[in-house]
């Protein structure tokens, strides 16, 4: 199962050399095969993005996601873009640019729509308590929605422990998302 680590201000910080330390640290402990530069509130957005795809670059098999800037994430190299659920105009511009992407979902008639706009994967939120994202969807509805539907799914929201990971596991999800997870 593939692991996402999301990053957040709130741990990584906006300070340049330290946001490059823990993220280095971060990925060396849990060894993710993606990961997703998220900073919703930065000023120094585009040079945090920018420190962090060098940082990810030195990973061998990351894959490495901006959150909903598709001109940056191609002018950094990255990956792919990380698009909202508000995004969706948007998918067909980034796979014309060569990126990769992964759209948040909610529902599962995003994530079908998703899939048929041609993205790549998938988050889909919150499948357990998490802090002001509403009623968590359960392992049930994931089930569900993964019988449902071709494209790779992400689970996200709540993952915080490795029980939970392993609930996730056995439904035969793609991978899982989280921020607090990878601390």
């Amino acid at each position: 199962m593939h692991r996402y680590l999301i990053t957040s201000r709130e741990f990584y910080t906006d300070t340049p050399e330290i946001f490059r330390q823990i993220l280095q640290t971060q990925l060396e402990k849990h060894r993710p095969s993606y990961a997703l530069y998220r900073d919703k509130s930065t000023l120094n957005y585009n040079n945090l993005a920018d420190n962090f795809i060098e940082v990810c670059s030195k990973f061998e098999n990351l894959k490495s996601f901006i959150h909903q800037h598709v001109d940056l994430a191609k002018e950094l190299g990255a990956t792919g873009v990380h698009l909202t659920s508000e995004q969706f105009g948007k998918i067909e511009l980034a796979k014309n640019l060569g990126l990769e992407v992964i759209v948040s979902t909610h529902t599962h008639e995003e994530v079908l729509r998703a899939q048929k706009l041609g993205a790549d994967a998938i988050t889909y939120s919150p499948i357990f308590v998490s802090p002001d994202k509403g009623e968590p969807k359960g392992i049930d509805d994931l089930k569900e929605l993964i019988a449902k539907c071709d494209i790779n799914i992400f689970a996200l929201g709540g993952i915080v422990t490795r029980e939970q990971v392993e609930m996730i596991e056995q439904t035969k999800a793609y991978g899982f998302a989280s921020i607090r997870y990878f601390y």
